[in-house]
């Protein structure tokens, strides 16, 4: 409720005292001269809603707001409102539930809590934990729990929901009192390998609890942009038809600290844009980071307000409980408004760290008319005075107007006290949420503000008890019948789904056929074969390519016009390409996912379409392909979170390469990637030189994340929650056919012969990978015909691949001593291979050295280390040292080492080809792909 604008003749406004009404609004000095004359505005805006609609009535609005701008009338917008909540009493709507049972089941549930976690601190464990968060949230999350989140089992589909990743031991706690888990379970907080049976994980994490939790949202501020592509995806199944979701929603549960990570705020307005008003966040505002206040000088509230309404967001503000509402009604000339308005959060603080005498002084004291506002209540019911987010009736409020809102999305701010109800030693405290253990003292407070009838003898220091009331009491059959009415348990994952079939070879020709005389790049030979598979009628719907707006550098302009661009508006406009071919196409239907210059958002999505199977229980298989040096370098924690929500797809690392890449230097050529690729356990990296062996990759991935799994090349089973990393290039050359007898096996497991060395001199393996694989060809012609030298060139498909076998096979080796050793496949391969081994390829030697350890005899290597250049491709592989004729020169030092060649010999060879001047690099020179027959 606002306050009134009229002084009513009291002295100290008519003194001229500053008011700040609304902040960031409308200027508070403006007066209303003609009260009357406002009213008529007023009943004139009612008339209209109740006439025409409230659509007509915006029309209006925006329409005046417009004219008062052509008038230079200098209305600035409302982009905030003053500090009290957004719903009025009189607006709230009645609450359907038990009060009493509600209040007992959060009771319950806030004890379980932090016990669980204090009983983690007990000698010989001591892992830790955080209870504050959630002791501030329990309210939130239970009228969520009773009355809002639509379990799997609903009719309309299960709502999706990111619980705030610090609040996780009171949802295993409401867990534990529904009996999805047990008082052993619970003992095995962050005891995930120790702990008989299995513990529980620290913060949501599907791929460690993979039939619980749904959604990872403990690395902050990728959970507010993944629920955002995640409404938006949702919108996306429904509109291709795929799915109806139209009956979803998408709960995000957030902190206030949190909202200062970029990704928090970065990308609300796409939810905007598209009107997303299948998604809500709630905002525990509890006013502190992890070490104080989020802003003790300003009022966060106030400031993520005017950030989500210039954004074009739905903001409901819950700041104060059902114990102020008498006072506001009373506060006729708005002196209490006055006050919440201008005073900061660093002192709301303070006030919940002290008591109703300090908050009557320092608060209601500031000014005679609130002083006397509180005259006649005790000092414990100024303390009593309670912060909205604790208060379910304001909570529910809040919610049903969040759901039922149309056009936008919602933002809930909820005002909260960290660590509410755990004692004077944690409310409000800086240090709370870094408090694991309560006191004796602490115990016993806590218990006898909950209402539990638990003994003093049982409050044993270490070991209190947990509390669950007999499963026939009222508040346990309440609780259970409240999710059985809303469709199951939550949260819950489920994974099952119809397996697809895996297309036919003949899906696979394209590639395996080779480009003949045409010269054409990895990436492009990619291309082709997504768009024999798009014709798949099994599996074709299901592809969902991902772009961060490079499609024309993939060469994917060729999709515009068969599958179209998803837009929930289609296309409005008249495109100024439409008359040709690959013209620029947009539709509510479209297949394409074009995200814009924003790699963030294209890797939400990606997580999003790749964990369709489970959230939706359809597989739907992204292919998102990127500027190849802003996927892992620039987006690595979303691909982290994206492997813990075990997401399933292609990630096509395109304009692979340090050198290949050649004219757009440092910021762009990508010679790392690969090793940063390696640090994530479920990404599955290759590196292809060639199409048919991007052929073979592709129908392995997709045999073994969405179909009947052969299983792994090298036998023994494998898991399906992976993602395929292909690094693909934009350089050109003859793409070779398939060659007969290709060993396949070799192709996945990592490694294989492509091209024996002729002739009887002396013998040398030349390893490489993707566009380097035509460099080591030119080398073996050169060391031949220069030389005498016969080289044996191997294609690596997948160092990464090669290293994770080596260490399978190794740890088994220390585990089992009395067992044969197992020998690793790279080991296997090259054993029996005469000669040195020299590597070879477009990244820094580091990501090669990956098998270095398992090469018998060792290894020279040769990379591109260092920052990218901008140059010709032959000046900049001459300075990094990894083109064909430094290849040379390094197989003949190798073979100078062994003694099987004279050191004069490697002398001779950096004459001839001048390897220490880039300006002597020859021109491109390529010899023929195919392997000598």
């Amino acid at each position: 409720m606002s306050a009134p604008q009229q002084s009513d003749g009291d002295p100290a406004r008519d003194a001229g005292k500053t008011r700040a009404v609304i902040t960031d609004g409308l200027p508070s000095q403006l007066v209303d001269i003609d009260p009357e004359e406002t009213q008529e505005w007023l009943e004139s805006l009612d008339g209209v809603v109740e006439h025409a609609g409230r659509g007509r009535a915006r029309y209006l609005m925006l329409r005046m707001l417009e004219r008062s701008r052509e008038q230079q009338v200098g209305v600035p917008s409302l982009r905030s409102t003053d500090y009290i909540n957004t719903i009025t009493p009189e607006r709230e709507p009645w609450f359907p539930g038990d009060e009493h049972v509600e209040r007992r089941i959060r009771a319950y549930i806030r004890w379980n809590a932090a016990i669980m976690v204090h009983r983690a601190q007990r000698p010989g464990i001591a892992v830790g934990g955080h209870i504050s968060s959630y002791a501030s949230s329990a309210s939130l999350y239970e009228v969520g729990f009773n009355h809002f989140f639509r379990g799997k089992d609903h009719p309309g589909g299960g709502d999706q929901i990111w619980f705030q990743g610090h609040a996780s031991p009171g949802i295993y706690a409401r867990a534990f009192l529904e009996g999805r888990l047990s008082e052993q379970q619970m003992d095995g907080f962050r005891q995930e390998v120790s702990h008989p049976g299995g513990g529980l994980s620290s913060y949501p994490h599907p791929r460690l609890m993979p039939d619980f939790w749904e959604f990872p949202s403990v690395s902050m501020g990728l959970g507010p942009m993944n629920a955002i592509y995640q409404a938006r995806f949702n919108r996306y199944l429904h509109s291709r038809g795929i799915k109806d979701t139209s009956d979803q929603h998408v709960w995000a549960f957030l902190g206030d600290g949190e909202m200062d990570e970029p990704e928090s705020l970065g990308v609300i307005g796409l939810a905007a844009r598209e009107e997303l008003d299948n998604l809500t966040f709630v905002i525990n505002c509890n006013l502190q980071r992890l070490d104080g206040p989020v802003r003790g000088n300003g009022k966060v509230i106030q400031e993520l307000e005017s950030f989500f309404r210039g954004a074009g967001w739905n903001v409901v503000k819950v700041i104060w409980g059902r114990e102020w509402d008498p006072l506001l009604a009373a506060d006729r000339d708005g002196a209490l408004v006055n006050l919440m308005n201008q005073t900061p959060d660093g002192d709301y603080q303070t006030y919940k760290a002290e008591d109703g005498a300090y908050v009557r002084e320092h608060f209601f004291g500031r000014d005679p008319r609130t002083r006397k506002l509180v005259e006649n209540m005790s000092d414990k019911e100024v303390w009593d005075l309670s912060r909205g987010g604790h208060d379910y009736r304001k909570v529910y409020a809040a919610f049903k107007a969040a759901v039922e809102h149309k056009g936008q999305p919602t933002v809930i701010l909820a005002k909260t006290i960290k660590g509410w109800t755990l004692g004077s030693h944690f409310e409000g405290r800086n240090s709370t949420h870094q408090m694991k253990k309560l006191t004796a003292e602490d115990l016993a407070a806590f218990r006898d503000r909950l209402y539990l009838p638990i003994p003093d003898e049982q409050l044993d220091k270490t070991l209190p008890p947990y509390y669950r009331p007999d499963p026939d009491s009222d508040e346990m059959q309440y609780m259970l019948e409240r999710r059985r009415a809303l469709g199951g348990a939550v949260p819950r994952r489920r994974s099952e789904f119809k397996t697809l079939k895996t297309p036919e070879d003949k899906a696979f020709d394209v590639l395996r056929r080779g480009s003949g005389k045409q010269e054409v790049a990895t990436t492009m030979a990619f291309v082709r074969l997504l768009k024999e598979l798009l014709k798949d009628s099994e599996l074709g719907p299901r592809f969902v390519p991902i772009i961060p707006d490079e499609a024309r550098t993939f060469g994917l302009d060729s999709l515009f016009s068969s599958h179209k661009i998803y837009n929930p508006a289609g296309q409005r406009y008249t495109s100024v390409d439409r008359e040709l071919m690959l013209a620029y196409k947009e539709s509510e239907q479209g297949v394409i996912l074009h995200e814009g210059i924003n790699e963030a958002g294209s890797t939400a999505s990606f997580t999003a379409v790749g964990t369709s199977y489970a959230t939706h229980g359809e597989p739907m298989i992204p292919i998102y392909i990127f500027y190849s040096m802003f996927g892992f370098q620039r987006t690595g924690d979303g691909f982290w979170a994206a492997a813990d929500q075990l997401t399933r797809g292609f990630v096509l690392g395109a304009t692979a390469g340090r050198t290949t890449l050649n004219g757009e230097g440092l910021q762009h050529e990508d010679g790392h990637s690969l090793l940063l690729a390696a640090t994530n356990p479920a990404v599955v990296s290759y590196d292809p030189a060639f199409s048919f062996e991007v052929g073979h990759i592709t129908k392995d991935a997709l045999q073994r994340m969405y179909g009947e799994d052969p299983g792994a090349p090298l036998g023994g089973h494998r898991s399906p929650d992976v993602m395929y990393y292909l690094t693909v290039y934009n350089e050109p050359y003859k793409q070779p056919a398939e060659p007969e007898g290709l060993d396949v096996q070799g192709v996945l497991a990592g490694m294989y012969l492509y091209a024996p060395g002729a002739g009887d001199g002396p013998k040398a393996q030349v390893l490489a990978s993707g566009v380097a694989v035509p460099w080591a060809l030119r080398a073996q012609e050169l060391l031949a015909n220069d030389w005498g030298v016969s080289a044996d060139v191997w294609s690596v498909t997948s160092w990464t691949e090669l290293r994770r076998q080596a260490e399978t096979a190794e740890e088994h080796n220390l585990l089992h001593p009395e067992e044969d050793p197992q020998v690793p496949y790279v080991t296997q391969r090259l054993q029996d291979a005469p000669g040195p081994v020299v590597a070879v390829s477009d990244w820094m030697r580091a990501v090669p050295d990956l098998i270095a350890p398992y090469v018998p005899g060792g290894m020279a290597t040769l990379g591109t280390d260092g920052f990218g250049l901008s140059d010709t491709r032959p000046a900049l592989r001459r300075h990094f040292h990894v083109d064909a004729e430094t290849v040379v020169v390094r197989t003949l030092a190798s073979l100078a080492q062994r003694g099987e060649v004279d050191r004069d010999v490697v002398r001779q060879a950096v004459e001839k080809y001048q390897v220490r001047d880039v300006q002597a690099a020859p021109a491109e020179e390529r010899s023929d792909p195919s392997p000598a027959t």
